[in-house]
């Protein structure tokens, strides 16, 4: 799914941060995973995918290849896009937008203000104003993470070409599943905090195939990776970007974690590892309670029955629902 039509032209916005119109055309840029709604703007904000090819960008040219790895605001009445800001331009990582944004309403600067929160894969952390995208917190919230220069004027962080894939290899925190991925962050609008999980490693990124015919797509190169750091439950405060705590698993996370749970009960739930399922004081990341179930597959999701609260969560092939004791 490329992100213009065979009807879009050359001048259209976002076509001179490409090649020519046929690399925009075939681009890349799809979204992985739902968007969240405003029903109060009318907004319909999502993440979008990296640009195709994804390690080799020559046959895209070296601008910002927009609109991938950003997050995106369309108008649900007239289908325009309100806005977008772009957490990683001219990836080269495979590190695209695609987490679910999630919405708060919060103070900031002293006012209260509608906010979008997300943490990309790339190791970067995004608060933005979500009527207007105007980028207000930009953080990196993996201390591993080695692939950029630093932050632009935008907020944006930007690329190192050293960090690319090559041919003699280039050792790259974090490995193709990023920092972080798709599954769900939550937010706790009682200790104002964005929970995120976390991977930290490294990989030699070789570059295998030099025709970027042959490197379309996912091609053209070889990842090994050669260390982990450690696999973490962590908490970011929105207003600066700061990590106000880590939770260390004992072991590491295989894939790219789980997705995770708050509740008005002040509590945070999601799994571990070890193939335990979890519920964590979401003020601090102490374990108050858990239960070996295997590995957890899904974030857990919260309901209510006959007056009772249950949560649900998928372990392997079954599913389990907890509830208080009357």
């Amino acid at each position: 799914m490329a992100l213009l039509r065979d009807t879009d032209k050359a001048g259209d916005p976002g076509l001179d941060t490409w090649k020519d119109l046929d690399a925009a055309r075939n681009g890349g840029g799809h979204p992985w995973m739902p968007g969240s709604y405003d029903p109060d703007t009318r907004l319909y904000i999502f993440g979008s995918g990296n640009p195709t090819p994804a390690y080799t960008s020559a046959p895209r040219g070296e601008g910002d290849n927009l609109f991938t790895n950003c997050v995106v605001a369309v108008n649900v009445d007239t289908g325009k896009m309100a806005w977008y800001y772009q957490t990683n331009p001219h990836d080269t990582h495979d590190w695209d937008s695609a987490q679910t944004p999630i919405l708060i309403d919060a103070e900031f600067g002293g006012r209260m203000r509608k906010l979008v929160v997300t943490a990309a894969r790339n190791g970067y952390y995004f608060t933005l104003d979500r009527l207007t995208g105007e980028r207000l917190v930009s953080s990196r919230f993996s201390d591993t993470v080695n692939w950029t220069k630093g932050l632009n004027d935008k907020g944006q962080p930007v690329r190192d070409p050293a960090k690319d894939h090559h041919v003699g290899g280039a050792l790259v925190s974090s490995n193709n599943g990023g920092a972080t991925n798709w599954p769900a962050q939550a937010y706790s609008p009682q200790t104002g905090l964005v929970y995120v999980p976390l991977a930290e490693n490294y990989a030699m990124y070789y570059l295998t195939e030099l025709d970027p015919r042959g490197a379309m797509g996912l091609g053209g190169k070889d990842e090994r990776n050669v260390g982990t750091v450690g696999s973490y439950l962590m908490a970011i405060d929105p207003k600066t970007g700061k990590i106000a705590w880590r939770h260390k698993y004992r072991t590491v996370a295989e894939g790219r974690g789980q997705g995770l749970l708050t509740t008005a009960g002040r509590l945070l739930f999601g799994g571990d590892p070890d193939g335990n399922f979890v519920a964590y004081d979401p003020a601090n990341g102490n374990t108050l309670w858990h239960a070996a179930i295997g590995q957890v597959s899904n974030a857990p999701e919260t309901y209510m029955v006959d007056g009772r609260q249950y949560v649900l969560v998928a372990a392997g092939d079954t599913l389990f629902a907890f509830t208080l004791n009357p």
